[in-house]
């Protein structure tokens, strides 16, 4: 008995070190939310507002402001392509980005189409079909994320970057050949919107066809381990009579086994 207590003397207590643990946990966390890849996700969706005020400043048909609009669009795209680049090429992949990013991604799109057909500039069906899309496939990557992960093909890339080009040159006060380049450009971004949609749908089935399988051949293993277990576990009893405690130990197991057989064959035949 020499010296007090640890918990007296507050010395090499358990108490203090999971305290700091947590603190140490804490400050690791926070320090990975503000990284960099984060933080451009967040500039993304606060260009948000900003860009949809430009693009309908003085009615919306200025070409100025329409110019300030194209290159807060400009940048919320830039800023899409690098975020997504660094947080993998880093490893600063969060539950925060994955959320933030495909929200920002589409807000930003979905704002400027809104209000390019709002402005008498882009045809309403285009939009509904663009909007319609990138609603379903999200919705979709969640009735599949408890089977595995859509992930992002070449061709949802290609489309990104066509939608991104046609937006932009709609969002500046083209004339002239400009401003039929730029519906076709339309086009070509809504039949691979509409391609690799498709696609996602596809794969989404087959996943979760997958998923399913498994989960089946799973139960399926559970149960025919169950059974090896019971198995053994009689076969054990039956023949360990070296003492006089298997008897008494056979008896309850040997109910519990009948009981299950019973509870299997149903009421009727378990009564017999």
């Amino acid at each position: 008995m020499t010296g007090a207590p640890a918990s007296a003397a507050g010395g090499s207590g358990a108490t203090p070190a999971p305290r700091g643990g947590k603190l140490g946990a804490a400050a690791v966390n926070q320090a990975g939310l503000w990284n960099i890849a984060n933080i451009l996700t967040m500039v993304r969706l606060l260009l948000v507002p900003g860009f949809v005020m430009l693009l309908l400043h003085d009615g919306g048909y200025d070409p100025v402001w329409r110019s300030f609009a194209w290159a807060a669009f400009a940048i919320a795209m830039i800023t899409d392509v690098f975020d997504g680049h660094l947080a993998r090429t880093y490893n600063l992949v969060t539950d925060f980005g994955k959320i933030a990013d495909p929200i920002a991604d589409k807000a930003i799109m979905g704002a400027a189409l809104i209000c390019l057909s709002s402005l008498g500039d882009l045809p309403w069906w285009i939009t509904g079909v663009i909007l319609f899309r990138e609603l379903g496939i999200t919705l979709m990557r969640f009735w599949v994320i408890r089977h595995s992960v859509i992930p992002a093909s070449r061709g949802g890339k290609v489309k990104t970057l066509a939608q991104g080009i046609a937006v932009g040159m709609y969002v500046l006060a083209l004339t002239g050949p400009l401003a039929t380049l730029r519906f076709w450009v339309m086009m070509a971004a809504v039949v691979l919107t509409v391609v690799t949609g498709l696609d996602y749908v596809r794969q989404a089935v087959v996943l979760r066809r997958r998923g399913l399988a498994a989960e089946r051949a799973a139960a399926m293993e559970a149960v025919t381990a169950a059974a090896a277990v019971d198995g053994v576990a009689v076969a054990r009893i039956t023949t360990d009579d070296a003492d006089g405690t298997a008897e008494g130990t056979a008896e309850p197991l040997a109910e519990s086994v009948g009981e299950r057989v019973a509870g299997s064959r149903g009421p009727a035949e378990a009564e017999r």
